[in-house]
């Protein structure tokens, strides 16, 4: 009787922390999309239409954390979407994990979000490793702001990934140098059931959730290729 009832104990107690962590999961999603709504809200600010066009992939990791005693250490959760190679439109987001490198305009403890834009197919494929970290050179550079930066920036489409930082509204371009992203299979398994590393999640045509719908609608609304 004891061996049921703590069988019982033991599933209702694992369904409830799976419960905690897709809500967590699906939480962290939405806010994923609130940043690349805001961002672009403000195209004299944000993100150039142009590079969203020309983007393979989109990588957003809200509230990224810096620890206000240690130089340099940030850490974060985020999410990849590509663009679909059957048809049109993006993939479900895979989640992912960042760690390391350096956001040099932050102040103390303040969280920041991140945008990074993968520009090639060689930077899509990197993504999709259990692992692998920014750095060397044409790799990765910090991104243009504003709706005409393109035609300032000849330099830098030469670089495999872009990326920008918002602290406290101010948004602007940063190199993350240095920073790991790594797959997340159990915030991939809280989303979707079932652990997947990133190339399962983006290549296996998974149905997004809602809050996935949302940013992939947001991201074919605003980096439509004619």
């Amino acid at each position: 009787m004891r061996k049921t009832v703590s069988f019982f104990a033991l599933t209702a107690m694992a369904t409830s922390l799976f419960a905690a962590s897709r809500e967590d999961a699906t939480k962290r999603l939405d806010e994923a999309a609130t940043v690349f709504s805001e961002i672009t809200a403000a195209p004299d600010k944000g993100i150039s239409q142009d590079l969203l066009e020309r983007a393979h992939c989109v990588v957003i990791v809200p509230g990224m954390k810096k620890g206000a005693f240690i130089v340099g250490a940030e850490y974060g959760k985020g999410f990849v979407t590509c663009r679909n190679s059957a048809g049109p439109g993006w993939s479900a987001p895979a989640a992912i994990k960042v760690e390391g490198g350096s956001v040099g305009f932050q102040i103390g403890g303040a969280e920041t979000d991140v945008v990074m834009l993968v520009m090639n197919e060689r930077g899509a494929q990197k993504l999709m490793e259990s692992q692998f970290t920014l750095g060397g050179e044409g790799e990765v550079a910090a991104g243009p702001v504003g709706r005409d930066a393109t035609a300032q920036t000849d330099a830098k489409f030469h670089a495999e990934i872009l990326s920008w930082s918002r602290t406290r509204g101010v948004f602007a371009g940063i190199s993350l140098k240095g920073a790991t992203l790594r797959k997340d299979e159990d915030e991939n398994q809280a989303l979707y059931g079932k652990k997947m590393d990133t190339k399962e999640v983006v290549n296996g045509h998974m149905e997004p959730t809602g809050a996935g719908r949302r940013l992939t609608d947001m991201l074919s609304k605003y980096s439509f290729r004619g």
